[in-house]
């Protein structure tokens, strides 16, 4: 199943994400097929940027996303 997770690319003890899509059964960090957005929770407040067009392209598509980016979409209000 083709899944819109977290990639982190941060440093040790400074979290940073790529917000993207990948196959299920792919590593965290592994190979994937596009990116939507970052997330850097360091930042006050968070700060979350996503690709409105292309996020909302994969959800139609019937991308399941993990429960961490379910609550960034809903904060971003692309998704309820």
């Amino acid at each position: 199943m083709v899944k819109m997770r977290l990639k982190r690319i941060g440093a040790k003890k400074k979290p940073y994400y790529r917000i993207i899509i990948a196959d299920g059964r792919s590593p965290r960090d592994g190979k994937f097929i596009d990116q939507v957005g970052t997330y850097n929770p360091l930042a006050n407040p968070s700060e979350i940027k996503f690709d409105e067009e292309k996020a909302k392209d994969w959800l139609k598509k019937g991308v399941q996303p993990t429960e961490s980016v379910k609550k960034l979409l809903k904060i971003s209000g692309i998704s309820e």
